[in-house]
């Protein structure tokens, strides 16, 4: 960037990050600065590479499995269901009703686990302390049934390619309800916090605007795109599983700014509930598993599946030589794609407003780097 002069004084550099805990991870970001004013930015990334996508060709397409769930490790489930349907889409496996549905009921309430553990964060970020607490104790109720499904709480691998890890323990539908219930009540809760909380306004409103044609032109997908007004979501546009059998809407913003962005992630909690209570009726007892042998050797091709991780596409391409090992696996995700949009967002902004817009970006560093 060329050097500017203000008041007989360079533009200044600084670094934020990668220590500061406001960059939710170890990102750097250089800002050009005159006075408090950012003149433009630019992400460092790649403090936590760790070879992911190179192990996958290494390892067994099963073997490769549970790495994936290190990536966006806040969203566990959804990582890994990601990639068992491309390559269940590999082999042309039909995976049963009773599978979808359980994939479905999993997948939605890491959802709003990460929602979750993003709302109470981002209120932090931005000096409100009681969310954290408030939010915090809604995804203890949510890791508690996928530790009693699985037995992990966090880098959860809930399922195998052509099904599921294992059946639905006894009592998981009236958990799981019961959970519904008595979630719901608790959005109000946070929205009585915040959303019309005039410091919480003055920090989010017009912060971070990002219009519809910018946000297509530059890639991001999820939260941030529906945010800016774009209705867009791959469960309704290239459904999976058992997406279309269900009802649900598509939150969207009109602003594209960081409250927009907010007020969509809110009501997407809602809407995977209402798609949990879908699935939990239509649970019936059945197999869980396709047909699938002992030793998975897809044809040789390739294939792209991508799904609607809790922020944004999340996409595998995966390469097979007809070997029981994958030639090359791709990920395309969506931390590190929503990213590019950052300096976008960040000019003209305060550098106090930076820590608004990277929190309302959602980014995990695990799967950014990967």
């Amino acid at each position: 960037m060329a050097e500017t002069t203000y008041l007989d004084a360079n533009e200044l550099v600084i670094n934020m990050g990668p220590q500061h805990p406001a960059t939710h991870g170890v990102l750097r970001v250089k800002l050009n600065l005159d006075g408090e004013r950012v003149m433009g930015s630019e992400c460092v990334i790649g403090y936590l590479h760790r070879g992911v996508e190179k192990i996958a060709e290494n390892r067994t397409y099963a073997q490769f499995a549970p790495y994936t769930d290190r990536m966006d490790y806040v969203a566990a489930v959804t990582n890994g269901m990601g990639y068992v349907e491309a390559v269940e889409k590999l082999l042309g496996v039909e995976i049963p009703s009773r599978a979808q549905y359980t994939r479905m009921i999993l997948a939605e309430l890491q959802r709003i686990a990460s929602h979750l553990l993003w709302l109470g964060t981002h209120a932090l970020d931005l000096g409100a302390m009681t969310p954290v607490f408030y939010t915090f104790r809604e995804r203890e109720e949510i890791l508690k049934i996928l530790e009693k499904y699985c037995g992990a709480r966090l880098t959860t691998h809930a399922f195998r390619i052509g099904g599921l890890q294992y059946d639905l323990y006894d009592g998981f539908e009236r958990e799981v309800v019961a959970f519904c219930d008595y979630f719901m009540p608790k959005i109000d809760e946070y929205e009585q916090l915040l959303t019309t909380n005039r410091i919480w306004v003055n920090r989010t409103r017009k912060i971070g605007v990002l219009s519809g044609e910018d946000a297509i032109a530059m890639g991001v997908t999820g939260p941030v795109l529906r945010g800016s007004g774009v209705k867009w979501d791959i469960r309704k546009a290239q459904p999976y599983e058992a997406y279309d059998q269900v009802e649900f809407d598509i939150p969207i913003g009109e602003h594209g700014d960081t409250y927009d962005r907010y007020l969509v992630r809110v009501q997407e909690m809602r809407q995977a509930v209402r798609i949990i209570r879908q699935c939990v009726e239509r649970l019936a007892p059945g197999p869980i598993f396709g047909k699938v042998g002992k030793v998975i050797k897809p044809p040789v091709g390739e294939v792209y599946h991508s799904i609607e991780a809790p922020k944004g596409e999340l996409g595998y391409f995966v390469v097979s030589d007809g070997s029981t090992n994958p030639y090359r696996v791709r990920v395309r995700p969506p931390s590190l794609i929503n990213l590019q949009a950052f300096d976008m967002m960040a000019r003209g902004h305060l550098v106090a407003d930076i820590v608004a817009i990277i929190g309302t970006l959602d980014i995990v560093l695990g799967e950014v780097d990967r």
